[in-house]
């Protein structure tokens, strides 16, 4: 496969999976704003632009300001809009690899992307936005081969989820006498109902961090999606040493995986925010891997700013 398509669909699935995740974290904290009058609005909307990788913004920062800045602003790389155009522009690119009917959603999508969103349709929105990239998922899912265009795309949505469930876990600290609770975290994953099937109670710190965290089963757990990514990376490129790894990228999630299914809850608990950190780090210094070894005249899009 030509290094250009492999970077195409690695990108695709990144980015559809940036706009899943940015809209699901938006929805709970803006909502939690508008809830939560005793909220300091500037200090908790510039961390979650942080949070986010969103570069400083001077000046005091509104609800509406996050809004435009993380999820219709075309120039902001954590944004939607940039997410979603972005994966327009990759899906253009490979269009001989691309299905016509992952095509079509792609470009309608990032054609209906609006310049503003009014206040009082924030949740239509973000609503808007996950149907659409579940709609693009389930195309893939449904309709593509288990080749070398299937992994990449595969291996860079577990990337993002990985790295979206991990800074959605950090945002647990922002405001933590009045942040969100982690019954609303779980719900902004879609896992609630999958929690109370698994733990059968109320949600509680410990076992609703070991849920996201920790989970062998549930699809958005920080583990099951490296987990997923090293068996992607394995399928494009199967191992041939008798001894050691040499693929870095391999390697780097490897340590993570081993973290995650050997460390206790209760030592991540105790600093979370660092913890994730470090997670986030993981995914970034795994893409650089992964660009040079299969896509080494690709710039890689990336954060920008702080991820604290």
């Amino acid at each position: 496969m030509l290094s250009r398509i492999a970077s195409s669909l690695f990108w695709i699935g990144r980015y559809v999976e940036r706009a899943d995740g940015t809209a699901r974290i938006l929805d709970v904290h803006l909502q939690l704003l508008l809830e939560d009058p005793w909220i300091d609005e500037d200090t908790a909307c510039r961390s979650l632009l942080g949070v986010m990788g969103s570069a400083a913004v001077p000046g005091p920062i509104t609800r509406e300001d996050v809004l435009r800045i993380l999820a219709v602003d075309r120039g902001t790389p954590a944004s939607i809009g940039y997410s979603l155009t972005s994966a327009r522009e990759n899906a253009r690119r490979a269009r001989e690899i691309v299905s016509s009917e992952l095509w079509e959603c792609l470009n309608t999508t990032a054609a209906r992307v609006p310049r503003r969103v009014a206040g009082d349709k924030v949740h239509d929105f973000f609503t808007w936005v996950r149907e659409r990239t579940a709609l693009a998922v389930g195309i893939v899912d449904s309709g593509a081969s288990r080749d070398e265009a299937f992994h990449f795309f595969a291996l860079g949505r577990s990337l993002e989820r990985a790295d979206m469930t991990a800074r959605l876990l950090a945002t647990r600290s922002l405001t933590e006498a009045s942040g969100p609770s982690w019954t609303t975290i779980l719900r902004s994953c879609g896992a609630y109902e999958a929690y109370l099937r698994t733990y059968r109670g109320v949600p509680s710190t410990r076992n609703a961090a070991e849920f996201l965290l920790h989970d062998r089963l549930f699809p958005r757990s920080i583990l099951y999606a490296v987990t997923r990514a090293v068996e992607s990376l394995r399928d494009i490129e199967p191992r041939h040493e008798r001894a050691g790894v040499s693929d870095r990228a391999v390697r780097l999630l490897g340590q993570v995986q081993s973290e995650l299914e050997f460390r206790p809850v209760a030592e991540v608990l105790d600093d979370l925010p660092a913890h994730m950190s470090t997670i986030q780090d993981a995914t970034s210094a795994a893409t650089s891997a992964i660009t040079q070894r299969y896509f080494p005249e690709s710039s890689a899009p990336s954060w920008t700013g702080e991820r604290r």
